[in-house]
């Protein structure tokens, strides 16, 4: 499926798991909306070419990665305005609670936001952060809502969702999760862990392209109950009857905000129809091999850079993370030659592995490549240590 895919010609590209490349076809669709709907239809396009649609259609095809049902997910807005609206919805349903669990591995956004709701409510409610081994053991009688996500952003360490749910469940406690980091990437089943909510991007795994619209999922029988603390225009019940007042819409639909950013949505919509050829536990069997022989191969040839991510493969998402000292300088001088990481603060270098446009050959040709930089120390250029 390599071919399905615009990279440039001799890059090695391991880093999906920030920003997914281009799919073929997607650009040529995204003129399509421009120019033969937007151009030609101008505003008839909303009902002609099926925009205000586009939310729930995306979001069903979001539902079968994920393990939900259909009708139970919609798009629109950014990650970090779902889980503002997830999190507020879940704080609603424990009112006798005031604990918000979260946990160091759970990216920063996710945080900030936990923190601005509770500068909003006050009444004492508090973000308690625990380490990721100790989330399950950490559900006591207080904790109104647990905010994890599947997919450690930095070293890759991922959380059993059903586990974690459970005992979230056995607790009393409302569960959140942000598959920023799973979606796409490993197989998902928010159905089957009974989880209320879910969260997460497009743009890495998903390949929507940057600033893709993010996807929010609740569980059908709690969202008859939610009152929105966004209720935007487009999630009330009658939207074009332009009440004064807000009354929510029925179904999930009561979780989008404002106008749905039609121009991103078709380029994800577009990249979304690569999954129906995908098997994701085959996927993810390709996955766990690649991440395998990366780090055998990284382990015997470059001796000196430390396993960050977990070694058990059923324990790690589609990255793996390796700390060096001087690991910021070594991925520039890995990007100057096209093999494309990140590097997260302070020694951590990522590699995402994604067998839609992964395979052996790559992980060979990267491996080779970081192990001269290393062995020539090129890395120490000054060039690749200015931030």
């Amino acid at each position: 499926m390599k071919d399905r895919f615009s990279l440039p010609d001799g890059m090695i590209y391991l880093d999906g798991n920030s920003l997914g490349p281009l799919p073929v076809g997607t650009a040529e669709k995204v003129q399509d909306v421009v120019q033969a709907q937007w151009g030609a239809h101008l505003i008839k396009g909303w009902n002609l070419d099926g925009w205000m649609a586009q939310p729930a259609r995306v979001g069903n095809r979001i539902a079968r990665l994920i393990g939900a049902p259909e009708g139970t997910v919609t798009m629109g807005d950014t990650l970090s305005v779902k889980v503002f609206q997830a999190l507020s919805a879940a704080l609603k349903m424990r009112l006798d609670r005031r604990v918000i669990l979260s946990d160091s591995g759970n990216f920063p956004s996710d945080l900030y936001m936990a923190e601005g709701l509770i500068q909003q409510l006050g009444q004492g409610y508090e973000l308690r952060i625990v380490a990721p081994e100790d989330v399950a053991s950490a559900m006591t009688d207080d904790v109104a809502v647990a905010m994890i996500t599947q997919v450690d952003y930095r070293t890759g360490r991922m959380h059993d969702m059903a586990q974690v749910t459970a005992a979230a469940h056995g607790a009393g406690a409302v569960m959140l999760w942000d598959l920023a980091h799973s979606a796409g990437a490993v197989p998902v089943d928010v159905a089957a862990c009974n989880a209320e909510f879910a969260v997460g991007c497009t743009y890495k795994y998903l390949n929507g392209g940057p600033g893709a619209p993010a996807f929010i999922y609740a569980r059908p029988d709690i969202v008859a109950d939610i009152q929105p603390a966004l209720a935007g225009w487009l999630g009330h019940d009658a939207p074009f009857a332009f009440e004064t007042g807000y009354r929510p819409a029925a179904g999930i639909e009561r979780m989008r905000v404002g106008t749905p950013p039609v121009i991103q949505m078709t380029a994800l919509e577009h990249a979304l129809g690569l999954w129906d050829e995908v098997d994701m536990a085959e996927l993810r069997e390709r996955s766990v091999a690649l991440g395998e022989l990366f780090i055998a191969l990284v382990e015997e040839k470059c001796p000196e850079l430390v396993l960050a991510s977990p070694r058990d493969a059923n324990q790690r998402g589609s990255q793996v993370s390796f700390a060096s000292k001087n690991g910021y300088a070594v991925m520039q001088a890995l990007i100057a030659r096209d093999v494309i990481g990140d590097f997260r603060a302070p020694d951590i270098m990522r590699f995402g592995f994604t067998p839609l446009y992964i395979d052996e050959g790559d992980v060979r040709g990267a491996v080779d490549i970081l192990a001269d930089i290393l062995a020539t120390r090129s890395w120490d250029r000054p060039e690749y240590h200015q931030k």
